[in-house]
């Protein structure tokens, strides 16, 4: 194998990893924004249901690249905590955990594209980018 070629199954392995995470951060936000009370449920309610939108779409974006090498995107579902902890900081601690885990992942796509794949490479830097901003949008709400 040419050492600058890049590893398809490695990517692949991946890509489905990152969208069994995002499907399950879809049904994760969705299950958190049924769970919220009081003064504040309207604009958490929001924010949660536009963070499973956004799941879902990262999702299709990773499904669509294991298909762009021609491979088959997973039916599986990563895994889902339920903790039975509803209060909004606990709430968003578990988000906290779940989009770190899904910037780890995007790191290591990004690791295995970098120089080898312009398409891998700009979709997993943009991708951490865009976690790393939800990262610290739910840094900054546990504060307050």
């Amino acid at each position: 194998m040419n050492e600058d070629a890049l590893d398809q199954t490695a990517v692949v392995a991946i890509l489905n990893e990152i969208l069994e995470t995002e499907l399950s951060g879809v049904v994760r936000y969705t299950h958190y924004s049924l769970m919220v009370f009081g003064y504040s449920r309207i604009p958490i309610v929001h924010w949660l249901r536009s963070q499973a939108t956004e799941s879902l779409a990262h999702a299709y974006q990773a499904g669509e690249l294991v298909t762009h090498f021609g491979e088959h995107p997973s039916l599986a579902i990563g895994p889902l905590l339920e903790t039975h902890k509803h209060d909004i900081s606990d709430i968003l601690k578990e988000s906290l955990e779940h989009e770190t885990a899904a910037v780890r992942l995007y790191r290591r796509l990004f690791g295995l594209a970098e120089g080898r794949s312009i398409l891998v490479e700009d979709y997993a830097r943009q991708m951490v980018a865009k976690e790393e901003q939800h990262i610290g949008e739910v840094r900054k709400m546990l504060i307050g």
